[in-house]
């Protein structure tokens, strides 16, 4: 099936000064070298907003919220009037405006959203996060903000959310757009991009393990997805480079309740912004609101 689809871009390509040192250092100091993969794996990229988010970013009402659990500072984006308020969530290396063209379908049908600079990313302070910064933070916004009506997430953003939502995060509905799945797998694909071997996988995931005294792949989302009883729907592209479809898949196959919207050729990020997209995704949203009435 996938033969006759049109070959996906690359992702971005690791500077050839990182992979040298990388494996420079691997060949002196293991030690070392897992101590440098923990330094990138933990340090997101901060991009600036490009021209499609800036009217967000510019109507948006912005906030410095204080997390207790993880004592960060992290930048909040309040976007619109409605009533029902709809989380957003970015992946990593993004910002709280990334789901802008899905944000401002909402505000126009009448929602308000909610969205953030998670831990070191866009606004926020910082250089380094990890996942169970994304989940805290998202449960302190319940608390400051919600109640939620539904919450959208993409990528790391999506496996934050399920997490979020297994430890009681009260949402009607959910959407996951191109989320991973299993974190051992982006621990190794990581590794893998630096070319390094896989022992330096195995001593990073360990690393993770022995700091957080919690397995890693408790995080994964086809696992936390069996905890789930909400509609889920997922949407993932069959050509994201980034992130297989089949993430997609199998979490769908561990969902109670859930639908697999599967596009072609739009990537893991142009996905954002696709006009049948995000009438799907607020399609979804309004059948909950259209129930409750």
């Amino acid at each position: 099936m996938a033969k006759n689809f049109k070959k996906p871009s690359q992702s971005l390509k690791i500077p050839r000064v990182i992979l040298i040192t990388g494996k420079f250092l691997a060949f002196i100091s293991t030690k070392l070298a897992v101590l440098f993969a923990v330094k990138l794996f933990t340090s997101p990229l901060k991009y600036g907003i490009p021209k499609r988010e800036l009217d967000m970013d510019k109507k948006s009402r912005q906030y410095k919220i204080h997390i207790p659990t993880i004592n960060k500072e992290i930048v909040v984006y309040y976007f619109g009037d409605g009533v029902h308020k709809i989380l957003l969530v970015h992946g990593w290396s993004g910002r709280g405006t990334q789901l802008a063209k899905l944000a401002e379908t909402l505000v126009a049908s009448g929602y308000s959203t909610i969205s953030f600079d998670a831990p070191a990313h866009g606004k926020s302070a910082g250089k380094t996060t990890l996942l169970p910064e994304f989940i805290e933070t998202i449960l302190a916004l319940e608390n400051k903000f919600g109640p939620f009506t539904a919450a959208i997430g993409h990528s790391l953003g999506g496996m934050a959310l399920l997490n979020a939502v297994k430890r009681d995060l009260k949402i009607k509905r959910l959407v996951i757009i191109g989320s991973a799945n299993i974190v051992s797998d982006i621990v190794e694909d990581f590794v893998k991009k630096l070319e390094l071997n896989h022992e330096i996988a195995n001593l990073l995931c360990n690393h993770f393990e022995k700091k957080s005294n919690v397995r890693m792949d408790s995080f994964s989302g086809s696992r936390v997805a069996k905890a789930i009883e909400i509609p889920v729907l997922i949407v993932h592209d069959q050509n994201d480079c980034e992130v297989p479809f089949e993430c997609a898949i199998n979490i769908h196959a561990n969902l109670k309740n859930s639908e697999l919207f599967l596009t072609k050729n739009l990537g893991h990020r142009k996905i954002l912004g696709d006009q049948n997209v995000i009438a799907k995704v607020l399609d979804f949203i309004n059948s909950k609101i259209t129930a409750d009435a």
